[in-house]
């Protein structure tokens, strides 16, 4: 291993605040990636505060990867922790490095020598004088705290005696002496225990659970959550151990119950994530939060979120503790719930909602097995259903919630409004739809449309909502706050990973802050780009909301009202939430702005600083400026595949629903690929008519277009 000693830390080796709680604000320190154990993003500071941000200006910046052993790599997902004035955070290479929270001095960096790391991480976590992290090979390893010297490095599947799944990614939480971690990704995935003192293994529990294993809950409900993926398939198969249900968030402890609290993906194992027609039932403990005896991991209680989830919606956001008041009632919650856009206010004790949820009665496709009804918060957060908008320049871009043309047969009409036509694609699955009495009769792009071969376009989206961004909870406002991204996405069988982004959709988001006691929503700011991949906000007691954006601005908004205070351009895309801390007197706000690709690829521009700002604060870049430098521009629109084509090569003429220009096969006929419009980017010069053609018989003789196809929304705003 690697571990460069440069500095002494200003304040001295420090262990995380005695008594650490779920619900209390944290003050100097910010000791775990959630702030405190309960994920509540929480700060009790207030010498920050809206009358004097115009004084708060970056203090240092700190390009962690030129910090010997140095690297070149650039990105990172990771959540920084404080203690004691030092910052802990991982580092683009997958190593870890402390940072003095006063100059930005590196304190030391650790980088392993005897093995890989694991690059992709969401943060680590501190006690015992240790710093808890993952690396290469399944591996956690402790590090001194003061000198970042390996202590131990363990591989807990060995010692478990069976796979637990790919352990990487995930932010550890350390609590009274157990260091918690969750495999993210692999055919079955956990959440398992180690002892902090050596790492030796604990305990563990599976998402995907065995059969004939009786769950019996606080309420005294029982359920055989294995027999929930339905039977053993005639080769053997077990659905529930194939795949999915993976924990791809750290959870949270409340050490007063006694309990932590983890949540638990899609499940995607049986053919695939969008396709539920072996594994009938509702497949627990995917799309679930599971509440277990801290210290022996016994099970306690469990909430689904989505039954029998076709739609690959991993629901795996931070659990977020408080304590609230409820109709005049002390209440304690755990707020649950992500990428639907959902946000279920549970009773953390049993897991019984404590803010009304009904159960809606859903569309259901006869081959998908479909549950006929899901849970839904009386109380939305963002829209159920897509806006057909009509085709009008003054709709650019429009509702960020409009639906792409074509998509769920919705075409347009000669005024250019967008009207279901009953004959299009879509009438393939009519004979085995059945609809809610009083519905409209045809899939509108709500949440949980129901697909199968054809792509349907809803809300119901893996960019819809939060992801792996965090909520705050503001003990001032008693606001919870909400992330999110803004992404319509088509589901069908086909479809690769977790659903067509549809091409030409804009892919935004924002903020919103909802009511911790009622759930109403009290404002929404949509700030314009996708909030939900690691953009977690933070909260302070002076009614301050702090967040980074993928373009690179850190944000100071009013907590109350959602407006923009302050903002800063640190040169670099951000995907963790920000720190605050007090070192001799002195307040600090912190974020790593590393970037990631999610969801725009390789339009973020990434990169390795750690700022620190604070009152006063003098650093000035080489350039002159304090800030850093714009980031690129980032592809807000999704964009379709292949490069670009000269229009004389083509007759100036785009084929619609083709993958290919010259093959006359039935597989190629109406076709519904991303890359279905030949060519996909046309190049011709300006005044040039561009003809968009659905090819019939004189084009393709054996097998032309039947269907109706039309070219908008991808050349939007870019031709007449």
């Amino acid at each position: 291993m690697a571990a460069v000693l440069v500095a002494a830390p200003s304040d001295g080796f420090a262990a995380p605040s005695d008594g650490l709680t779920g619900v209390d604000p944290t003050m100097a320190d910010m000791p775990t990636v959630g702030g405190n154990l309960g994920n509540q993003h929480y700060s009790g500071l207030t010498q920050i505060d809206a009358g004097n941000l115009d004084e708060l200006a970056p203090a240092w910046r700190t390009h962690v990867e030129a910090v010997e052993p140095a690297g070149d790599r650039v990105g990172q997902q990771t959540t920084p922790i404080v203690v004691g004035g030092v910052i802990y955070l991982d580092t683009p290479s997958g190593g870890v490095i402390a940072v003095d929270g006063v100059t930005g001095e590196s304190v030391w960096k650790w980088m392993p020598t005897d093995f890989g790391t694991s690059t992709t991480r969401r943060g680590v976590s501190a006690g015992e004088g240790r710093i808890y992290t993952l690396a290469g090979g399944d591996r956690v390893v402790a590090l001194d705290q003061a000198t970042g010297e390996e202590v131990w490095v363990v591989q807990p599947e060995a010692e478990a005696g069976f796979d637990l799944g790919r352990i990487d990614r995930v932010a550890t939480v350390y609590s009274d002496g157990i260091v918690y971690a969750h495999a993210a990704n692999g055919d079955r995935a956990a959440v398992f225990a180690l002892d902090a003192s050596d790492g030796s293994f604990l305990w563990h529990f599976f998402g995907g659970p065995d059969r004939g294993t009786i769950f019996t809950d606080v309420n005294g409900n029982s359920v055989d959550a294995g027999a929930t993926w339905g039977p053993v398939l005639p080769d053997g198969t077990d659905c529930a151990l194939e795949g999915g249900a993976t924990p791809w968030m750290h959870g949270a402890v409340d050490p007063e119950l006694g309990m932590y609290y983890m949540t638990f993906g899609n499940a995607r194992s049986c053919t695939s994530s969008q396709n539920g027609s072996e594994r009938p039932g509702d497949n627990l403990f995917s799309s679930t939060m599971v509440a277990v005896d801290a210290e022996s991991g016994e099970y306690r209680w469990h909430y689904q979120s989505i039954r029998h989830d076709v739609w690959d919606m991993d629901n795996v956001h931070p659990p977020t503790l408080a304590d609230i008041e409820i109709d005049g009632e002390e209440r304690q919650v755990v707020f649950y719930g992500s990428k639907s856009g959902h946000q279920f206010v549970l009773d953390r004790t049993d897991g019984q909602p404590a803010l009304p949820v009904t159960m809606q009665e859903m569309i259901t496709d006869s081959r998908q097995l479909h549950a006929d009804t899901q849970p839904f918060p009386e109380q939305r957060l963002l829209p159920e259903c897509l806006v057909w908008e009509s085709l009008d320049p003054e709709n650019i871009p429009g509702d960020p919630w409009r639906g792409v043309p074509n998509y769920n047969g919705y075409q347009p009409d000669e005024n250019g409004d967008l009207v279901f036509n009953p004959d299009s694609y879509v009438a393939e699955d009519e004979p085995f739809l059945t609809y809610p009495e009083g519905s409209s009769g045809h899939r509108e792009g709500c949440m949980y449309d129901p697909q199968w071969d054809a792509p349907i376009l809803s809300t119901t989206s893996q960019n819809g909502g939060g992801d792996w961004s965090n909520n705050s909870y503001s003990h001032s406002t008693n606001l919870v706050y909400f992330p999110y991204g803004t992404n319509p996405v088509a589901h069908w069988n086909g479809a690769s990973a977790n659903g067509q982004r549809a091409m030409g959709q804009y892919q935004t988001g924002g903020i919103l802050a909802y009511d911790a006691s009622t759930g109403e929503v009290a404002w929404t700011n949509h700030l314009g780009t996708d909030m939900s991949h690691g953009q977690g906000p933070m909260t302070t007691a002076s009614d301050l909301l702090f967040a980074g954006q993928i373009d690179g601005r850190l944000l100071a908004m009013d907590a109350v009202d959602g407006d923009v205070l302050w903002e800063f351009q640190t040169g670099s895309g951000i995907s963790g939430a920000p720190v605050t801390y007090m070192v001799d007197g002195e307040q600090y706000v912190a974020v790593l702005a590393a970037g990631a690709t999610n969801p725009y690829g390789g339009s973020v521009t990434r990169g390795d600083s750690l700022w620190a700002f604070k009152l006063g604060g003098d650093y000035v870049t080489a350039s002159g400026s304090q800030e850093g430098p714009m980031t690129a521009p980032l592809s807000i629109r999704r964009p379709v595949s292949g490069g670009p084509v000269a229009g004389e090569t083509v007759e100036d003429t785009v084929l619609l629903a083709r993958s290919s220009r010259t093959a006359d096969t039935a597989s190629a006929q109406d076709s519904t690929s991303q890359s279905a419009m030949q060519p996909t980017h046309l190049q011709v010069p300006v005044g040039t008519t561009v003809t968009f053609l659905n090819p019939g018989a004189e084009t393709f003789p054996n097998y032309p277009n039947v269907l109706d196809h039309c070219a908008t929304q991808f050349f939007e705003g870019s031709s007449t």
